[in-house]
């Protein structure tokens, strides 16, 4: 395997609004390149995050899918702050170290939930906060993974909305 250099992720979008802190792993190479959350253009994610509202097509403009995602009291992170990982694979991902979430979570009282984009971000959350305190009263769920790498359940955008309504019951989007 080819020597990696070492990846860094992005700070986290996320304001006092927030009640869902959808957590990554690690920048892929296209967002690295873009300096975007889920910045390759075949990622499910920004279809994904409209669509469970009915929204339509995301924006082109970052800063106002960034907007949208925020005025739905949604949030963006990865579990992981920095690894070495050839390529965007998530099973290529080498000594890696977390992101301070207990200090987010204190910061950010308001989360209620964590919603993990694929199994590697929450085995890797439960790799280093499985017994945490912090994170006693704030629901965990394992979402199918926003890559447009089909599986045998997620074939497509449509399966993932359905999937990642999930969040919706977290959200109190009467405020």
């Amino acid at each position: 395997m080819e020597e990696a250099e070492r990846i860094y992720s992005f700070p986290p979008v996320i304001d006092e609004r927030a009640r869902v802190l959808v957590l990554g792993t690690a920048p892929s190479v296209k967002s690295l390149e873009h300096q975007q959350f889920y910045g390759h253009p075949r990622n499910y994610f920004w279809g994904m995050v409209y669509g469970i509202f009915g929204a339509g097509a995301p924006d082109e403009n970052y800063e106002r899918r960034l907007a949208f995602l925020q005025e739905h009291q949604m949030a963006v992170f990865d579990v992981i702050e920095s690894c070495e990982r050839p390529g965007s694979l998530d099973v290529n991902i080498k000594n890696e170290q977390p992101n301070d979430l207990p200090a987010l979570l204190a910061k950010y009282p308001g989360l209620k939930c964590f919603a993990f984009n694929g199994s590697k971000a929450y085995d890797t959350f439960r790799k280093y906060f499985r017994d945490h305190p912090a994170f006693r009263d704030i629901t965990l769920l394992k979402m199918p993974s926003t890559s447009p790498i089909p599986t045998q359940k997620m074939r497509n955008l449509e399966d993932r909305i359905e999937a990642w309504h999930a969040i919706l019951p977290y959200l109190d989007l009467s405020e």
